[in-house]
């Protein structure tokens, strides 16, 4: 999660949710775990090292989804769905005035055909980077931050293939976001030819670990065209869907408006839903491994984001056209 400051009558329509339900998170089906446990579990192991950007770890997690996307059978916008980027980095994040050097990330961009599909199209996202390991070679493996957003978005994109939305959908895999939302930026700034007009964005970005089954679906104070959404997706919910932490406030930590890859797209003006869950004990910290995570909230988790985005999908025009709160105080 979030870019963590110590670094730098359409609601009506069927819904149609992930065959992954909370209560049996656990179970076995046939022998095989559910996929979105499989997607948490590989993509947080130990050989992924924590996936920071520019790394061999990443270059690893960013393989398995490539993998995935390509049996899901989502389309590729780009040459193996690779959207490529370079940022300078400083050797020593301490050090303002360290030597710095050239990275290059790699967001993945994947297509979702609609089939009835209007002006606007739907961006559905999560990062897969994460902080890598540390000098002693602990691993900070990222389970929760974001190894779990990133099994959601393969899950909603499995759902939508499966039954295809009204509009297109691209599905991002967003690289470089601890430390400065670098992916996010760059896709918003390099919208890929054709899908220029986003009408919505639904990012996925901490989903799997909660001890009171609080889900945050933030960015309903920004548009409240999305309360209704969030509320009727909060009846049916396995976990308990909240809204919150969009209020402008004086604690930054309060306000996560622009703390993760929904921020630059609320900047461009783009409404946006961000489900997540409060920082917890093992947020940025070693801890952060499958094996703590809450798996049976994740399952409602998922459950929850696959509803959240068929009821976007079955809005998307209504959620384009209404307007923000207060739009003057958007940033630019």
């Amino acid at each position: 999660m979030h870019f963590d400051l110590r670094f730098s009558a359409l609601l009506a329509a069927p819904v149609l949710a992930l065959s992954l339900a909370s209560c049996d998170i656990m179970a076995i089906s046939g022998g095989r775990e559910p996929q979105p446990v499989t997607d948490l579990r590989i993509l947080s192991a130990d050989d992924m090292q924590g996936r920071l950007v520019g790394s061999e770890g990443n270059a690893r997690a960013r393989a398995y989804i490539v993998e995935r996307l390509g049996e899901i059978g989502v389309e590729a916008v780009f040459e193996n769905y690779e959207q490529s980027f370079t940022f300078q980095r400083s050797l020593d994040f301490r050090d303002p005035d360290a030597e710095r050097e050239t990275v290059t990330a790699v967001n993945l961009v994947g297509r979702i055909a609609g089939a009835n599909p209007g002006e606007h199209v739907m961006v559905v996202g999560a990062h897969y980077d994460h902080v890598g390991m540390d000098e002693d070679g602990n691993i900070f493996n990222g389970a929760d931050d974001n190894a779990s957003g990133t099994a959601g978005l393969l899950a909603v994109a499995a759902a939508f293939m499966e039954n295809p939305p009204e509009n297109d959908v691209i599905l991002v895999a967003f690289d470089a976001e601890e430390g400065g939302l670098r992916g996010a930026r760059h896709f918003v700034a390099n919208r890929p030819e054709g899908y220029e007009q986003i009408g919505f964005m639904l990012n996925m970005d901490m989903i799997a670990y909660s001890e009171t089954d609080d889900l945050y679906a933030v960015g309903t104070w920004h548009y409240p065209v999305l309360l209704e959404l969030v509320s009727a997706a909060a009846e049916v919910s396995p976990v308990n869907l909240r809204t919150g932490y969009d209020e402008p406030t004086d604690d930054p930590r309060n306000d996560w408006t622009m703390l993760s890859d929904h921020g630059p797209f609320h900047a461009a003006g783009i409404p946006f839903l961000y489900l997540g869950v409060e920082d917890h004990e093992h947020y940025h910290q070693i801890t952060d491994t499958y094996e703590n995570m809450t798996l049976a909230f994740f399952g409602g988790a998922v459950e929850t984001s696959v509803d959240v985005a068929r009821r976007a999908d079955a809005m998307l025009d209504l959620i384009a056209t209404s307007p923000s709160r207060q739009p003057e105080a958007v940033e630019k």
